[in-house]
């Protein structure tokens, strides 16, 4: 009896047997500025009703929304990340998740799902005094932009999450 392996498809999502170096991504916008997030993370994308305020919780989470009867805190990067919070608020969030932890982003409009290759990843930008912007793993070059590559684990250890 022969046994069959599974797919590289079924046991890697977003990485196929034709190009190993391929990775799925979504991509965002935060203070004008451009961002993926592995999709392995992404759970869904939706438009927000409404945000309800929490008192006491860090200055990042913004409250939480109401998505179909589950509670999902609401973090807004912006500051964190040292990027403009003028303009409008954002009205659309992407629900990432992490072991048993979700949080939806606020991100500035419909992301765009795109697959890159690892050799688009550049390594992380560090400031003068040794320090890259937090939760930013890799430098991500498209064709005639950049962006930055989220790294969601990081993310839930900035949070306390």
């Amino acid at each position: 009896m022969e046994t069959v392996a599974p797919s590289l498809e079924q046991t890697r999502p977003g990485l196929t047997s034709v190009d190993e170096s391929a990775l799925r991504v979504c991509l965002i916008t935060l203070g004008g500025e451009l961002f993926a997030i592995d999709l392995r993370y992404v759970r869904e994308v939706f438009e927000i009703e409404s945000a309800t305020p929490v008192p006491g919780l860090p200055s990042s989470l913004t409250g939480v929304a109401n998505l179909r009867g589950l509670v999902i805190p609401l973090a807004d990067l912006r500051g964190m990340m040292g990027l403009s919070t003028s303009g409008p608020a954002p009205q659309c969030a992407v629900v990432v998740k992490h072991a048993s932890h979700q949080l939806a982003v606020l991100i500035e409009g419909v992301p765009e799902i795109r697959t890159i290759h690892r050799t688009q990843l550049l390594p992380a930008v560090i400031n003068a005094e040794g320090k890259s912007r937090p939760f930013v793993s890799a430098v991500l070059k498209l064709e005639d932009r950049l962006g930055a590559m989220l790294e969601v684990p990081a993310l839930f250890k900035q949070l306390e999450m």
